[in-house]
């Protein structure tokens, strides 16, 4: 299926839609929607190359998860690849994954999206505790 037919079918009708004004913008919860905007150029749902920014508490780090390119729409566990990028890595590992990323394909016309995405999340995480050492509470 075109993925014209799918926006046509999907555009009114999904449970991702966020209206809040009647007369605002509206937006969108799907994964893979790097804006969160409701529109066909960055929707997750119908893109066969789509990419998610997401955080995962457990490990404290950043994952990418991708669409693998002959994976069926139906197989979510099987059809993802998952990188991540730990939260002391700094932009510049960030810049770089994100770069990996669109030499393979997915969506070069968003790639600024998907670094500024990373980034804000990079930027938004708590920093790493510093301890201080037995030998630096003697010398105090």
């Amino acid at each position: 299926m075109s993925s014209d037919l799918q926006w046509l079918l999907v555009r009114k009708y999904n449970s991702f839609i966020v209206k809040r004004v009647p007369e605002g913008p509206i937006f969108s919860k799907e994964p893979g929607n790097l804006k969160n905007v409701h529109s066909r150029k960055y929707s997750g749902l119908i893109s066969d190359k789509s990419l998610h920014v997401g955080y995962d508490a457990s490990t404290k780090a950043i994952t990418l998860s991708s669409r693998k390119p002959k994976s069926s729409v139906h197989q979510h566990s099987k059809g993802q690849h998952k990188t991540t990028i730990r939260a002391g890595s700094g932009p510049r590992r960030s810049q770089g994954v994100v770069a990996s990323q669109a030499r393979l394909g997915y969506r070069p016309d968003l790639r600024q999206v998907r670094y500024h995405s990373v980034y804000v999340t990079l930027e938004s995480l708590p920093p790493p505790q510093t301890y201080i050492s037995i030998q630096d509470k003697h010398l105090r």
